[in-house]
């Protein structure tokens, strides 16, 4: 199959989704939202075929599972996106030169953006409401685990698009087969730039056979280190809900480091994670301090291997330090450069934390499932960008935009 077709049509519609102004985008993403809600059941049957072909056990499964509550925040999340200042057109910086040019920086869409996800039908929405606000137009290639979800979602989308005589194409799906993602990646003079969500092997790929710049967003090994001077209280709530709120999504705990002469607290920091049965992985001296204080059935001795896994389950490693500089050579060793987290008292030890971890979001007491658009300030987001050019960490409606320089003169020559 030829897919040249898909990346011609949305190249054109970027100049019909250019013309349109702040009210014709907002009404539309207004609109959306309403439709999405009245359509609920459909998506939700269409999400259950989905579902009926994954096992519940497989950590994408409550990535891939929509339900009333879940479709009701997309919507939400969308007339959200609606009510955010667009950022198109903003004048980032002025000068008038000495030879009467006045030159201004001025904000601009991406143009066209491929995103490559796996099992998260939600995000086929998040994207378009992110993408149009913004001027862009994207081309979508979902997993094939969501394939009726997709194409149930992107009806609702065209279908609102045609009400409001928007051009259809300023959004498109490709089909699930791997030739339209090799497809996509080799998309050069069509798609400006390529954003794979998903596991760390789907970003990999993308990235070493991408022909089209990657932003690479969403693998978390995530870590929280609860140092020599720790408040157990604070300690308890974060490693629970950095580990419980959501396990499936990147920004939860993977790893808990502890240094070792808090190991007489360890158990007591854990204990709430038995409610949510989380299976722990525990090195040799974690291990002994757990032994009899956790459930047996759910503790194991670790192996080197689940140091530096995403678990995106209720699975979590622990590991022993002796002190600060070896829990930072670890996460060096082991991050992926998503959220890192310090739980201590100590001034020095937090700001050291804070100046060396290279991370996106880097917290000092505080749980690492705040690492969100929307708990950011942001409205939304289409990811967490991992990299350091052009975006990092949450990326919102400023990060879906470049910028250009426009000129103005009378008639200057050099």
């Amino acid at each position: 199959m030829d897919y040249t077709i898909y990346f011609q049509n949305s190249l054109k519609a970027t100049r019909d989704l250019s013309r349109l102004n702040n009210t014709q985008i907002n009404n539309l993403l207004l609109n959306l939202a309403d439709a999405v809600e009245l359509k609920t059941d459909f998506i939700l049957q269409a999400n259950q075929q989905d579902l009926d072909k994954m096992d519940p056990e497989d950590p994408k499964y409550d990535r891939l599972k929509l339900s009333p509550e879940r479709i009701a925040d997309i919507a939400a999340d969308i007339r959200n996106v609606s009510a955010l200042k667009n950022p198109l057109g903003e004048v980032l910086e002025e000068k008038s030169r000495p030879n009467g040019l006045l030159i201004s920086k001025v904000r601009v869409p991406l143009g066209v953006i491929g995103v490559i996800y796996e099992a998260r039908p939600n995000v086929t929405l998040d994207v378009f409401a992110l993408c149009f606000k913004t001027g862009n137009v994207c081309v979508l290639k979902g997993g094939s685990d969501a394939e009726h979800s997709n194409k149930a979602i992107m009806e609702v989308i065209h279908s609102a698009l045609g009400v409001e005589g928007i051009n259809i194409n300023v959004v498109s799906l490709l089909p699930t087969e791997r030739a339209a993602t090799h497809a996509l990646l080799h998309a050069t003079g069509y798609v400006d730039v390529l954003i794979p969500r998903g596991s760390q092997q789907l970003i990999n790929y993308v990235r070493e056979n991408s022909k089209i710049p990657v932003i690479e967003t969403g693998a978390g090994i995530v870590h929280v280190y609860f140092d020599l001077e720790g408040d157990l209280t604070k300690g308890k709530g974060i490693v629970f809900n950095s580990k419980t709120r959501r396990v499936s999504v990147c920004n939860a705990l993977d790893c808990l480091l502890i240094h070792q002469d808090r190991l007489k607290d360890l158990a007591k920091l854990v204990e709430p994670l038995q409610e949510q049965q989380v299976e722990i992985f525990a090195d040799e001296r974690a291990y002994h301090h757990l032994e009899g204080h956790y459930p047996e059935q759910l503790l194991k001795l670790a192996e080197e291997t689940h140091f530096g896994t995403e678990f995106l389950s209720y699975k979590m490693a622990v590991k022993t330090v002796k002190n600060i500089d070896e829990a930072l050579d670890h996460i060096s060793a082991h991050s992926s450069k998503h959220s890192e987290a310090i739980v201590s008292d100590n001034l020095a030890n937090t700001g050291l934390f804070l100046d060396q971890v290279d991370a996106a979001a880097v917290y000092a007491n505080a749980s690492t499932a705040f690492t969100d658009g929307g708990q950011f300030g942001l409205g939304a987001e289409i990811g967490i960008s991992t990299q350091k050019l052009h975006a990092r960490g949450p990326m919102g409606l400023e990060e879906l935009c470049s910028y250009k320089w426009i000129v103005r003169g009378e008639g200057q020559i050099r």
